[in-house]
């Protein structure tokens, strides 16, 4: 206890002066007592995965080891700043950073402490640094790659600064102008002008800097890859399909998508820092429908394989999976079986599943308008032959679309299964952590902190996260207090409102959210993307600027 509370403290304190470490400390020495020198690290979150859904996927293919199974090597505690049960932005901003924050934060201090081991919230959403965004300074290459659409929380969690999840506008922008070398995921919607409330052509703005924009399985396969790609690819609208329901000529498959990127980053001699995510396993796990849900840690498990293939091949890389929290509370086993468990055969959990040909959320899609297909769909699809008249009244009276029909269909295919669920939403218990490192470099093990991984990995690259928050992010008061500079805030534009600094022979524009400013008309590149946190009335900047200001 006493060693918790002095950790607690030192925390406080380093919060409280990250102002003070030089600009451009954001890169240090690795470790020196390994005989290793790691360049590469690969995160693998599949998000909302808890155990007992682990434990079913390895017996839905025949109980053989999982690919992450031999690298299962302590447990992971994902509680937020204030609360035991965390969601999936403040745990992913725990990875990302090293801070433990609330829902729905995206990677800023907490307004809200009191969890234990958590420092006092002294600094409510100022912006910190991510592990994605400390790699960049030091000139590795960076990625991310998810089946969610990319400004969901967890991809968000490390490319982008936002009080709000929900707030796709900004962080899908802060995406784009964070100089990440490859994105594969969903969402190409949210790029498009007329999706968006500032109404800027974000496609465009993509092909602006550099970057190969594709949208198509055949785009993907023929990309040819040099020592200066810069990809970004989106697959679907909005979210990727489960992985039963994936048309495999029209997306790329997790693992597809990640051994293309881990391809692309690995020109880089200096390194890489990826990202991956198997979004919609918590997706399934809140339906609790239990077909999506073990495919899609199957699929997820194909690209964990990718990676430490890739990482077995060398002695630079680390592999570390963990997910940010647990869903559900999936049991193998429900309370029809409290008596006689121990009699029941696999069959009896297995066969139900086996005999789904997609997934539930597409089951609303497949029925007439009148529903009068109920009973072919329900036996040539999900293999649900013995329907009770009660059954059949509920989904015929229920307003179905894709999330009702996939909670629908997951019940039904649960009861029979005998898999138990606790609630549709995320769980406080620990996660299993996994790490892959080469020999003769530090393993974390044991049972650790969320917050924990974001400095081991920091630690394993020789980067300093405590300097590259106070180099990317540093309040504009801050930053130009001694200059003689004035500040005003221009909100002629409510959805893209500036920064203006004013000096005797120079005017300097911040616009919000991209990685430029404007200095007596003329763009000048910054470091990092410009943050207004409106909450606060503050704008973060990067400590570059103080250059334009001579």
């Amino acid at each position: 206890m006493k060693k918790q509370l002095v950790a607690a403290l030192v925390s406080v304190i380093l919060a409280m002066v990250i102002i003070a470490v030089p600009g451009n400390a954001y890169a240090q020495t690795a470790p020196k007592n390994q005989s290793v020198q790691i360049k590469n690290v690969i995160f693998l979150i599949p998000d909302g995965m808890s155990m007992g859904g682990v434990t079913l996927a390895r017996w839905f293919q025949g109980g053989k080891p999982l690919a992450m199974d031999e690298l299962a090597c302590g447990l992971v505690r994902t509680y937020n700043a204030d609360t035991p049960i965390a969601d999936s932005a403040p745990a992913g901003t725990a990875y990302a950073t090293g801070y433990k924050t609330n829902s729905p934060y995206i990677a800023v201090l907490p307004s809200k402490a009191g969890m234990w081991g958590v420092p006092p919230a002294t600094t409510p959403f100022r912006p910190v640094a991510t592990i994605l965004e400390a790699a960049r300074l030091a000139g590795k290459s960076t990625g991310l790659v998810t089946t969610c659409e990319i400004p969901h929380a967890t991809p968000a969690d490390f490319s982008a600064h936002a009080p709000s999840r929900k707030n796709y506008d900004d962080i899908l922008e802060q995406q784009v102008y964070n100089g990440l070398t490859v994105v594969f995921s969903g969402g190409y919607q949210y790029l498009e002008s007329k999706n968006r409330k500032d109404k800027e052509d974000l496609v465009q703005e993509l092909k602006n800097l550099g970057y190969t924009y594709i949208t198509t399985k055949n785009e993907f396969d023929s990309l040819k890859i040099t020592g200066n790609s810069l990809v970004w690819g989106l697959f679907a609208p909005v979210d990727l399909a489960y992985e039963i329901d994936r048309d495999k000529n029209t997306e790329p498959s997790l693992a597809e998508m990640t051994k293309k990127a881990i391809d692309i980053l690995s020109q880089n001699n200096k390194g890489f820092f990826l990202m991956v995510e198997g979004s919609k396993i918590d997706w399934a796990a809140h339906a609790n429908e239990p077909v999506g849900l073990v495919h899609d840690i199957l699929a997820f498990d194909e690209a964990v394989r990718v990676a430490v293939q890739f990482a077995k091949s060398r002695n630079d890389t680390i592999i570390i999976i963990a997910s940010d929290h647990g869903n559900s509370g999936i049991t193998i086993g429900d309370r029809s079986i409290t008596s006689g468990y121990d009699k029941i055969p696999l069959s009896t959990f297995l066969k139900p599943l086996e005999a789904a040909k997609k997934s539930g959320y597409v089951f609303a899609s497949l029925l007439k308008e009148d529903k009068s297909n109920l009973l072919d769909v329900l036996a040539n699809v999900y293999g649900i032959t013995d329907a009770t008249q009660e059954e059949i009244d509920l989904i015929k009276n229920t307003k179905l679309d894709a999330y009702t029909g996939m909670s629908l269909i997951g019940g039904l295919i649960a009861k029979r299964a005998k898999i138990g669920f606790t609630t549709g939403g995320h769980t406080g218990e620990d996660v299993v952590l996994y790490v892959y490192a080469p020999q003769g470099a530090k393993k974390l093990t044991g049972t650790v902190q969320n917050t924990d991984i974001a400095w081991y990995m920091a630690e394993m690259l020789g980067l300093n996260l405590y300097g590259a928050s106070q180099y990317l992010y540093v309040p504009a008061e801050e930053l130009f207090k001694t200059s003689g500079a004035k500040l005003e805030t221009d909100f002629s534009n409510p959805n893209n409102p500036v920064l203006v600094v004013k000096t005797g022979t120079r005017e300097i524009i911040f616009p919000v959210n991209k990685n430029y400013c404007i200095v007596n008309g003329k763009n000048q590149k910054l470091d990092g993307v410009t943050v207004y946190i409106a909450e606060t009335k503050s704008w973060y900047i990067n400590a570059k600027a103080l250059e334009f200001l001579k």
